[in-house]
């Protein structure tokens, strides 16, 4: 299996109404960084797993909706708890859909896509699913 990664970053407040979460029950921000692996069975006929403008243009548009945003405001999100993993979750959602219909200069050839949100230096999240 092949795969081009790419990295971007979001800034972002949210809440996390749960006692399970202790003190980050209340409003906190969080900068994450977002790394999108993009999977193919091979490489095309130019040595290439998927156009990493085209990945990167993708990974940037999927976030645009959360930078610099309050989570607990986002509709979508109403009555959710926007864990890490949640987010992990949201963003492959999006790219699945932006390699589905947009493409990403693979003609068709992703097979899984992983995201994976860094919190700090130690400590990260991440899905990943098959298309």
């Amino acid at each position: 299996m092949f795969a081009v990664e790419v990295r971007d970053h979001i800034m972002i407040a949210h809440s996390l109404p749960s006692p399970v979460f202790g003190p980050a029950q209340g409003l906190h921000g969080a900068t994450f960084v977002v790394d999108a692996a993009f999977y193919t069975r091979d490489i095309d006929e130019n040595g290439l797993v998927v156009d990493i403008g085209l990945a990167t243009e993708a990974l940037k548009a999927a976030l645009e909706p959360l930078r610099y945003g309050n989570l607990d405001d986002v509709e979508a999100f109403k009555g959710k708890i926007t864990t890490t993993e949640f987010l992990c979750r949201h963003i492959f959602d999006a790219l699945a859909e932006a390699a589905r219909t947009k493409g990403l200069g693979d003609n068709g050839r992703i097979v899984k896509i992983r995201v994976m949100l860094h919190e700090s230096h130690v400590a990260r999240a991440w899905y990943e699913g098959e298309l």
